[in-house]
């Protein structure tokens, strides 16, 4: 392997997408920051990446439905607990949680550490949804349920009200 291919920066083929350590679009949803590592652009909108660190004791999104993508995500550090319909599961470190469309569920870091992990959206639709909420924030208006909701329907997103 020659010095240029172990490089972490990138490279002149624009087919290639490198985002180092500490790069990619940052969007901070209260206690949350999200990195988006690829919104689509670089994948022909069919997936989109982003890497969000959970503070302790933070809420995720009501429980929802997407009707147009699946939504892998996997723990990098820390607990997250996932609810999906009625069941509740904590995921730790390590472990991969895949919600295919039309499936019920939220997530939340219920522990006293935060928490990191890694999404995959496919198709790339869903970013979004977290740069309209971040737009929320941003015009000092508290992110209510129905805010969230609301942004959710622009994206093919539901709320789960036959579960609240």
């Amino acid at each position: 392997m020659t010095d240029e291919a172990k490089t972490s920066e990138p490279q002149a083929d624009p087919a290639v997408s490198v985002v180092g350590p500490g790069a990619g679009e940052t969007i901070v949803l209260g206690t949350t920051r999200m990195r988006v590592l690829e919104d689509g652009s670089h994948t022909g909108h069919r997936l989109a990446i982003a890497e969000s660190v959970l503070a302790p004791h933070t809420q995720g999104p009501p429980q929802h439905r997407h009707a147009r993508h699946d939504e892998g995500l996997y723990i990098i550090s820390g607990t997250v607990r996932f609810t999906v319909g009625h069941d509740d599961y904590d995921a730790t470190a390590g472990t991969l949680v895949m919600v295919p469309p039309g499936t019920p569920h939220t997530f939340a870091n219920v522990a006293d550490q935060p928490a990191v992990m890694l999404s995959t959206f496919t198709p790339d639709l869903y970013v979004q949804y977290f740069r309209d909420l971040e737009g929320v924030f941003a015009e000092g208006r508290p992110l209510t349920r129905q805010a969230n909701i609301d942004a959710m329907s622009r994206y093919a997103t539901e709320p789960a009200t036959d579960l609240d």
